[in-house]
């Protein structure tokens, strides 16, 4: 065989959670002895991510034909029957299963191909620690996992579960060990990282534990936070956004829409003016703030004046980066059984939303040129900015974070010079 052939590759999909657990996954299947084998870690947030995870098992089975192919991730927590009814897939595991290492041993039949236990019985998450996330300058830690909302648009509390917390020093433990493995950056992660610490004893809470992991690990230069519901952020979150600057000035926020019925309709906690109020409260605290946002086009129900007050919000709350879904029925969810809107119209809305947030982001990298940053460097001589704007800056090693100043843009990617050059 060749040595591709004998190569254990894993294919993400999705979410930066999912991302930290293929790194288990693939430490995991490597102490099982596990070599000539595709992992698919899938994701189940739109029909065309399930689409997407079907697409790549098919053609890793054409390229790779004597390889193992196992399925897991949210899709195959959700509907394990349909990828165990694949015949490309040689085993199917749930997301509690995917991080054991006993799920890779193939000397342990199976009575059949799923390996899928009912993750609404999960009461624990993150009894795994990782060395270091292969190829990656910044690493994830997951602090939390599942989801107690019922958003009616949403089928990833039936991937994910209960709402559940890892411990603040499992949490510092695991940040110690990234960071002296080399990693400058580290990103909490979750399903609801917000809703933190409720399940814990004595209900620490995410301001709590970002205060906590910055007071403990002063060797840690850069520390991000996932995305975060607005309406759970806590009073000690907001005095650290204020008060730490290693704490980075990039927030990513769950708006999903700016029109108050479509944002009842979608049984969100908040309003438009909670948005707003939110994004102004954190600008007082954090003038060099900028803000990403999930939205949804096109939900059931939406008429035009509806969809325009979740326009407008992009120039409201000051929007930077716009991560925009058309919307996609998910089966089993109540929005599923909403009076839907054409797919054309929905089409057309997304791709509206997508070129609001194109010329947002054009005129916020525009503003960078001239300015002194402090920038991240990735492979490939790319980085990011404290704020997460993508920088080119050649000749620095991975890993390096160095002040710049930034001298011009191309497309959507900043130029940077590293100050000494640029003087």
């Amino acid at each position: 065989m060749t040595a591709a052939r004998q190569s254990l590759d894993v294919l993400t999909f999705g979410c930066r959670l999912n991302a930290l657990e293929s790194e288990v996954m693939r430490q995991r299947a490597r102490e099982a002895g596990l070599e000539d084998a595709v992992l698919v870690n899938s994701c189940a947030v739109t029909a065309e991510a399930v689409s997407q995870a079907r697409q790549a098992i098919r053609r890793a089975r054409r390229e790779r034909p004597d390889a193992r192919i196992v399925v897991t991730g949210c899709a195959a927590q959700i509907d394990p029957a349909a990828f165990a009814a694949m015949p490309e897939v040689d085993r199917v595991l749930g997301n509690a299963e995917k991080l054991l290492g006993a799920s890779y041993d193939f000397s342990n039949t199976l009575e059949n191909k799923a390996n899928v236990a009912d993750i609404a019985a999960v009461r624990e998450t993150a009894g795994h620690l990782v060395a270091g996330m292969d190829g990656h300058t910044r690493a994830f830690v997951e602090i939390q996992n599942g989801c107690d909302h019922r958003c009616t648009f949403c089928v990833i509390p039936y991937g994910r579960g209960p709402s559940r917390s890892v411990p603040m020093g499992a949490v510092v433990e695991q940040i110690r060990r990234l960071v002296e493995a080399g990693h400058g950056e580290i990103v909490l992660t979750g399903v609801d990282i917000t809703a933190y610490g409720a399940d814990l004893p004595g209900k620490p809470t995410l301001g709590t534990l970002v205060t906590k992991i910055l007071k403990f690990l002063p060797e840690l230069l850069r520390l991000r936070l996932s995305s975060l519901d607005t309406i759970e952020v806590d009073p000690a979150l907001m005095r650290a956004i204020g008060t730490e600057e290693r704490l980075m000035p990039h927030f990513h926020l769950s708006l999903q829409a700016g029109d108050d019925m479509i944002l009842k309709r979608m049984k969100r906690r908040h309003l438009r003016a909670d948005s707003l109020a939110f994004c102004e409260a954190v600008r007082r605290e954090r003038h060099d703030a900028v803000f990403g946002a999930d939205l949804i086009a096109g939900f059931p129900t939406e008429s035009e004046a509806m969809f325009a007050n979740t326009l407008r919000l992009a120039e409201d709350c000051g929007l930077t980066f716009l991560h925009v879904f058309p919307f996609s029925a998910r089966p089993g969810t109540p929005a599923a059984r909403m009076p839907s809107l054409a797919k054309e119209e929905v089409k057309a809305r997304a791709a509206r939303l997508r070129a609001e947030g194109a010329r947002r982001l054009s005129a916020f990298l525009d503003g960078e040129i001239g300015r002194t940053r402090s920038v991240l460097v990735e492979r490939g001589g790319k980085g990011r900015t404290e704020q997460f704007a993508p920088v080119r800056i050649d000749g620095v090693a991975p890993g390096t974070i160095l002040p710049v100043r930034i001298t011009g843009r191309s497309g959507g990617e900043l130029i940077a010079a590293a100050l000494e050059q640029a003087a």
